[in-house]
């Protein structure tokens, strides 16, 4: 008789559980827009005009980028960039970042599973004299007791679904981010090695200049003493002079900003942070012509803003599903006495299970204004992925040109280098033949100089503009296996 009763009980519960098991399974659909990556532009078939045929951009962070910066052959660059990865402390925000986004993704997550928890409530009670029903009148009791919570929203609308697709989406876009810092650090570092190397030859060549000058000067002095010139040359040779040695401390200032920048990307004190003087001795780098469109697409800015496109379209479907019920699961189990003794007795044991559903009759106007807003952060986030592939598009034009037009004006130098040494010999030979005042050698010598100079910035430029089209690229200009098309 008694396995009847259990029986007959396990039955009534198994009544009340089937029609949420019905309403479990119908809750696959899920209201508002599926996500369709909407076309950001058209963009060319390769960059600067060498190709009419036109496609459809789409990102492609995952492409791998390597370690692009060892195309310059540094080995000291290579270890400055090392450093940047493991200690930036930009970086490390950014990855952050990331952890908290991830976290967020999991916490949504979670909401698809059903919830359970457990208590122990002991309670000291007294009933009311005049309560209704039951009790215990007059008498003070102890209640224990031990109840298991149940609770679970079926999805009937995909509310849940949609907010796993935003925070994913969102965590996404968040770990493009990072990829951007690591790209633009890497950029940077690259930039401001190739920059305090320039400063390093730089300040080589003027010093080399102030040593001739100095000898010049001795010579001229000499030549007064002898009663062979005036001092008027003895005064040009000290001018030429004194203008050279000034250019240093303003080489020499120059190049701790960017050490100390530098020392501040790789993580560490500037105080503490030093790098020897050495001159650049990076070979210059040929750009190949007619570089692939599909390279800018590995950008991870165009990934991050696709994937925030995606969430605030996931968003939309959040905001359609609140105009819906609201289905819940919820139950509670337990074991209730008076003493611990009979517990966890099976005539101690209780339980309470059924659905609730909520549905929202007015809000003011509430649920349209977020709908209404939800759709306008999406139309914001497409506009704002179109507007970066354009900016990516015209960022990479934009450093070609820098590159190709920076080595056509340093061959030009070259050239004019060569005219100027050539002037600079002349008037050396013609004021030594005394047929010439020092006016002549020193104004060959400083327009020497000031070409010189400009070639030695003109080719750190060039290598500087490299590394700023890399980046733009996306990492690198070889075109890799791009796998997968799907994102």
């Amino acid at each position: 008789m008694t396995r009847f009763r259990y029986f007959e009980h396990f039955r009534r519960m198994g009544q009340g559980f089937i029609p949420a098991l019905a309403l479990m399974l119908l809750s696959g659909c899920a209201v508002g827009p599926d996500y369709q990556r909407p076309e950001a532009t058209i963009i060319p078939d390769a960059f600067v005009g060498t190709g009419n045929d036109w496609k459809i951009a789409t990102p492609k962070a995952h492409i791998p980028r390597g370690n692009w910066w060892e195309i310059f052959g540094d080995p000291e660059l290579n270890q400055l960039e090392t450093d940047a990865m493991a200690a930036n402390q930009d970086l490390k925000v950014a990855v952050s970042r990331f952890a908290q986004a991830r976290a967020v993704a999991n916490v949504a997550e979670s909401a698809l599973f059903p919830r359970l928890g457990v208590s122990v409530q002991q309670v000291d009670q007294r009933d009311s004299k005049h309560r209704p029903v039951g009790g215990r009148p007059d008498q003070t009791y102890d209640t224990l007791t031990v109840p298991f919570d149940f609770s679970y929203e079926i999805d009937l609308w995909g509310r849940v679904k949609r907010l796993v697709e935003a925070a994913t989406a969102q965590a996404q876009a968040s770990a493009d981010d990072v990829e951007s810092i690591k790209l633009a650090l890497q950029a940077e570092v690259a930039a401001n090695f190739i920059t305090l190397r320039t400063l390093d030859a730089d300040k080589a060549l003027v010093l080399s200049s102030i040593d001739v000058y100095r000898k010049s000067l001795e010579l001229v002095r000499n030549r007064r003493a002898g009663g062979m010139i005036s001092d008027l040359d003895v005064a040009q040779a000290e001018t030429v002079l004194k203008t050279a040695e000034a250019q240093i401390p303003n080489i020499t200032n120059q190049r701790a900003k960017y050490q100390n920048a530098l020392a501040v990307l790789t993580g560490k004190p500037a105080s503490l942070f030093q790098l020897p003087d050495r001159p650049l001795d990076i070979l210059p780098l040929v750009i190949p012509a007619g570089l692939p469109s599909e390279l800018l697409e590995r950008r991870p800015d165009i990934a991050a803003a696709e994937r925030r496109m995606a969430a605030s379209n996931a968003n939309i479907g959040v905001a359609t599903a609140a105009f819906f019920p609201t289905v819940k699961l919820s139950g509670i189990a337990g074991f209730q006495s008076g003493g611990l003794d009979m517990l966890f007795d099976w005539p101690s044991r209780f339980w309470a299970v059924g659905p609730s559903l909520t549905l929202p009759l007015f809000q003011g106007g509430q649920l349209n204004a977020t709908l209404r807003q939800t759709k306008a952060v999406y139309e914001e986030n497409v506009a704002k992925y179109r507007q970066t592939v354009l900016s990516a598009f015209a960022e990479v034009e934009n450093n070609l040109a820098a590159e190709h037009l920076l080595a056509d004006e340093f061959q030009k130098v070259l050239g004019a280098l060569q005219s100027v040494r050539r002037q600079q010999e002349i008037a050396g030979n013609r004021y030594a033949s005394g047929i010439a005042t020092y006016l002549e050698v020193a104004t060959a010598q400083n327009a020497a100089l000031g070409i010189e100079r400009s070639s030695v910035r003109l080719r750190g430029q060039q290598l500087v503009s490299v590394a700023a089209l890399i980046k733009s690229l996306g990492g690198g200009w070889q075109a890799p296996d791009m796998g997968d098309e799907s994102s």
